[in-house]
């Protein structure tokens, strides 16, 4: 099983990591899965050309796609164009102009409102039912899969849909066992996380051009990333 952390428009890295994915996997039989943590757009030069290859899942992988908190900022933007007031500051221009849509110059609701239409009507339908049709959670085995992760104290199943897309200090300083290993994005760091509880694949991807992938493996975990690989066990 694989699961890739942050993109963030960074189609190069994306492709990059899907051939090391494809090499690695190479000699393994039956079912494989992959398992995309969140945050497709935002910050890199190439959101619109992220999601259109998304869309070509990798051949012989069953895939999730999860929802990470950028993602939920671009339907809030189509849903209410004032919202841009808060997506503007953590990517929103660089997703505009990768869709050909020009950033609003003036903070007035009527160019953020004639900006979200341009990019309702920029937007590929398929790209729509994409970013709609996110999971926010999955899990298989001992693993749980969340974009942010998770509130300690909570059962998995009653998680919050904002935990799930934005927590961080709470889950991340918590040494609670959470029923499930989990795996999450959000949050970068300069190397994967592993700790007992949890596993950490955001290594800043778009600012680094280290785009991890976590290979699990039983109990087993290593990494691949767009650089070279690490290898760990549990």
């Amino acid at each position: 099983m694989y699961a890739v952390g942050d993109i963030h428009g960074r189609l190069d890295l994306l492709d990059a990591i899907h051939r090391l994915i494809e090499q690695d996997s190479a000699d393994k039989g039956g079912e494989r899965t992959l398992v995309y943590v969140g945050d497709y757009i935002d910050r890199g030069p190439d959101s619109k050309g992220v999601i259109d290859r998304l869309l070509s899942p990798l051949k012989g992988f069953k895939t999730r796609h999860l929802k990470g908190n950028h993602d939920e900022s671009l339907l809030e933007f189509l849903n209410d164009p004032i919202h841009y007031r808060q997506w503007k500051d953590y990517g929103a221009r660089e997703t505009l102009a990768s869709y050909g849509v020009t950033p609003p110059l003036f903070d007035k609701p009527d160019e953020l409102s004639l900006v979200r239409d341009a990019l309702a009507e920029a937007l590929p339908a398929a790209h729509l039912q994409f970013l709609n049709g996110l999971e926010l959670s999955f899990e298989i085995g001992d693993y749980f899969f969340a974009h942010a992760g998770v509130r300690p104290g909570l059962p998995l199943a009653r998680q919050s849909p904002d935990d799930l897309m934005w927590i961080r200090e709470q889950f991340l300083t918590s040494n609670a066992d959470f029923g499930k290993v989990v795996v999450h994005g959000h949050t970068p760091s300069p190397e994967p996380q592993k700790k007992h509880n949890r596993i950490g694949i955001d290594t800043g991807a778009y600012a680094t051009g280290k785009l991890t992938c976590a290979v699990l493996e039983g109990s087993d975990c290593r990494f691949l990333h767009t650089g070279l690989a690490i290898r760990e066990s549990a």
